[in-house]
């Protein structure tokens, strides 16, 4: 008898002990097969970046002492980049895809997802695949590979700390959007000469030089005669801080290359006193709505933006409330001087 009791005790222990350890398998985190040490915390030790979207277009970001470039050494916009480190530091881990959906969430992101490289010190530590937002929309699903940890085997849920929303509209391999805005940040005693040539208005155009500290100023190869240089001093001011608006969203190669084969109806051209010599052209933009401009003519253009060719050949939208202090000089040294011959 006793024997029996201590069999079914004994057997009833070990069938304790058998869910016990089925309870526990069953609440063990999934973290074997799925990583979330997305952050890094050191973001001062990343000094490239490499984002592919779905479209497999791909961008390169490096680090260049404090300022980041695109992977030619080239201008971005450094806020971009900022916002990146940020969100490598702030990623934290949200939560795990429920089982019933899965195999479909791997599914859509073996073809589609945004894929970013991470290096520190020249090596590479971190690949995210970012894949879509969360169904809340507060979060993103995303899967990692890790240098030292391997691939993950899962996808899991991921979000930025403090904040709602989602990742993925921070990591774009688009050039355009990537492109520094700047054009001009110039103080007057970088800049050594500037020609304004006008093809519509050949009377506007005109012509600066500076030599030590004589300016010359030129107006159809006339030279002008400049009492106030205070004037022209507050003329070269304007290139402080130049930029366009907008990179193109609108126009397609063919319209391109049609656009750049027409006669601009302005050439501006910038040389700095370290030899670096900077050309603008700028084409009219053509509407349906003829309006009056600026001269009391009716014209079929855009009033307020033109397209200007970069000297890289890039064609970006700028605005004439930015470019008119530097197309008419005539505000700042009027034309209607009396002019010297040249010598």
């Amino acid at each position: 008898m006793k024997k029996s009791v201590l069999l079914i005790v004994s057997l009833l222990i070990l069938v304790g002990l058998g869910w016990f350890a089925f309870s526990l398998m069953k609440q063990k985190p999934k973290s074997d097969s799925e990583l979330i040490e997305f952050a890094v915390a050191d973001t001062a030790s990343i000094d490239k970046i490499v984002i592919q979207d779905p479209n497999t277009n791909a961008f390169t970001l490096q680090r260049s002492g404090k300022i980041w470039t695109d992977g030619d050494g080239g201008c971005i916009n450094q806020q971009s980049v900022q916002f990146i480190l940020e969100t490598f530091k702030k990623i934290e881990f949200k939560g795990y895809l429920p089982d019933n959906s899965q195999d479909k969430i791997e599914q859509l992101m073996s073809t589609q997802h945004t894929k970013v490289m991470i290096y520190k010190n020249g090596d590479w530590i971190k690949t995210w695949f970012i894949g879509p937002p969360a169904q809340d929309h507060y979060g993103q699903i995303m899967l990692l590979d890790d240098a030292t940890y391997g691939k993950s085997a899962h996808p899991v849920i991921m979000k930025i700390r403090g904040e709602n929303g989602i990742i993925e509209p921070r990591f774009f391999a688009d050039p355009r959007k990537w492109m520094c805005t700047n054009i001009f940040s110039l103080s007057s005693d970088k800049i050594a000469s500037i020609s304004v040539k006008f093809n519509d208005k050949p009377e506007m155009s005109f012509s600066l030089n500076k030599s030590g500290g004589d300016i010359q100023v030129f107006q159809q190869n006339q030279r002008l005669s400049i009492k106030d240089t205070a004037r022209v001093y507050r003329y070269l001011q304007n290139y402080k801080k130049i930029h366009f608006e907008l990179p193109n969203y609108e126009l397609n190669t063919l319209q391109l290359d049609s656009l750049k084969k027409t006669v601009p109806f302005a050439v501006l051209t910038v040389k700095e006193t370290n030899g670096k010599g900077t050309i603008l052209k700028m084409f009219r933009i053509k509407t349906t709505d003829k309006r009056p401009n600026e001269f009391g003519e009716i014209v079929d253009n855009d009033l307020d933006r033109f397209w200007c060719q970069l000297p890289n050949g890039s064609i970006v939208k700028c605005q004439y409330f930015v470019f008119n202090p530097l197309l008419y000089g005539n505000v700042y040294f009027p034309m209607s001087n009396p002019v010297l011959k040249t010598p």
